[in-house]
C-alpha cells in the first residue's frame, strides 16, 4: 500500500468533474416514492402545519399533483387516507368506497404510468388511534389479521401496484399473501414495513394522518429502538412469509440497521425518511440556520450509502428537481 507523499487522495477531488466521475453513491429521481394524504371532498388543499411544504389533498387536488410526478422521474407515490367517520375497527380502511380507494382509481385514470403504493394499517381510520382491534385496553393480534387482509385486497382491487403494510403484527404478511392470492391478486407484490420502531420521529405524521393514539403509546407492537438483532429477525420473518420487498422506519437513526439489511438479504430495501426527519430540516431551513437543499441531499446520499435501493421521503419532488 502506497503511504504520503506518493498516495495523495486529494487528487481526484480537484474539481467538480473529477469528483463527479469518482463518486460512489448517487441520487436519481427513480429512487423516490412520494408520500400524500388523501382527504375527503373537493378542491382541499390543507397545509400540515408541522410538515411545511406538505398538505391534506381531496382526490382532485391530489390527481393534479400525480400527473406532474412522470415528468420529474418519480416513478411512485404512497398513500395514507383522512376517513370521513372513524370507528373501532377502522371500517372505511376496507369499504371499496374509501377515500384512498377512490384515489387510487383516479390516480391510475389519470396517470396509469405511476406506481400506486397502498399503506396498509388501520391507525387513521380508528377512533382510538391504534394499529389494530382493540379489547379492554389491548391491541389484538389475530383479529386485526382480517382487517389487514380485507384492507389490502380492496385496495389491490381499486388498482394498487404495491401492498405496503406497516402495522407491525405478527404474520400479517402471511395473511396478506394467503388474501391476495385467493383473490386472484398473486401478482400483487407486498412492501413489508419489516423494521418499524417505535419512534419519537413520527409525530408530524400523526397531525397529518390525524392518527394520535388516544390511549397509551404503540411501544407493544412496534420495535424497541434499542433492538438491532430483533429487527433482522423481524425482517426474516417477513421475508419467509412472503414479502417482496423489506423496509426500515424511521432511516436517520437506524442507518446501521439498513446496511445490516443490505448485506444479509437479497430483496429490495427500502428507508422511510419520516416525517419528523423531514419537519426538523424545514424547521432549521426557515430559520436560516442550514442550506436546506445541501442538507437534504446530504441526508438522502447517506440514507442510498448505507443500502437502500429506494426512499421514502416528502423531499422527493424538491430533489427531483435539484438534482442535475
Amino acid at each position: 500500500m502506497s503511504v504520503f507523499p506518493a498516495s495523495r487522495l486529494r487528487r481526484l477531488r480537484r474539481t467538480d468533474t473529477l469528483r463527479a466521475m469518482v463518486r460512489e453513491t448517487s441520487l436519481a429521481p427513480g429512487d423516490f416514492i412520494l408520500p400524500f394524504f388523501v382527504t375527503h371532498g373537493r378542491g382541499v388543499r390543507d397545509e400540515v402545519r408541522s410538515m411545511p411544504g406538505v398538505f391534506q389533498l381531496s382526490v382532485d387536488e391530489l390527481v393534479r399533483e400525480v400527473r406532474e410526478l412522470p415528468g420529474l422521474g418519480i416513478p411512485a407515490v404512497l398513500l395514507f387516507g383522512l376517513p370521513a367517520a372513524k370507528d373501532p375497527h377502522g371500517r372505511e380502511a376496507y369499504d371499496k368506497d374509501g377515500i384512498v380507494q377512490q384515489a387510487m382509481r383516479a390516480i391510475k385514470d389519470a396517470s396509469p404510468e405511476t406506481i400506486v403504493v397502498g399503506d396498509v394499517c388501520l391507525c387513521e381510520y380508528t377512533d382510538h388511534g391504534h394499529c389494530g382491534v382493540v379489547e379492554n385496553g389491548q391491541v389484538l393480534n389475530d383479529p386485526t389479521l382480517e382487517l389487514l387482509a380485507q384492507m389490502s385486497v380492496v385496495q389491490a382491487q381499486a388498482g394498487a401496484d404495491v401492498i405496503a403494510p406497516s402495522d407491525m403484527m405478527d404474520g400479517r404478511v402471511g395473511a396478506i399473501r394467503r388474501a391476495l392470492d385467493e383473490h386472484q391478486l398473486a401478482d400483487v407484490p407486498i412492501m413489508a414495513y419489516s423494521a418499524k420502531f417505535a419512534s419519537g420521529f413520527y409525530g408530524p405524521f400523526r397531525e397529518a394522518a390525524d392518527s394520535t393514539p388516544q390511549f397509551g403509546d404503540r411501544r407493544s407492537y412496534q420495535m424497541d429502538p434499542a433492538n438491532g438483532r430483533e429487527a433482522m429477525r423481524e425482517i426474516a420473518q417477513d421475508v419467509a412469509e412472503g414479502a417482496d420487498m423489506i423496509m426500515v422506519k424511521p432511516a436517520l437513526a437506524y442507518l446501521d440497521l439498513i446496511r445490516r439489511a443490505r448485506e444479509a438479504f437479497d430483496l429490495p430495501v427500502v428507508a422511510y425518511n419520516v416525517s419528523g426527519e423531514y419537519s426538523m430540516v424545514k424547521a432549521a431551513a426557515q430559520n436560516g440556520w442550514i442550506d436546506e437543499q445541501r442538507i437534504v441531499l446530504e441526508i438522502l446520499t447517506g440514507i442510498k450509502r448505507a443500502g437502500a435501493d429506494l426512499i421514502i421521503s416528502y423531499h422527493a419532488r424538491d430533489v427531483a428537481k435539484w438534482l442535475p
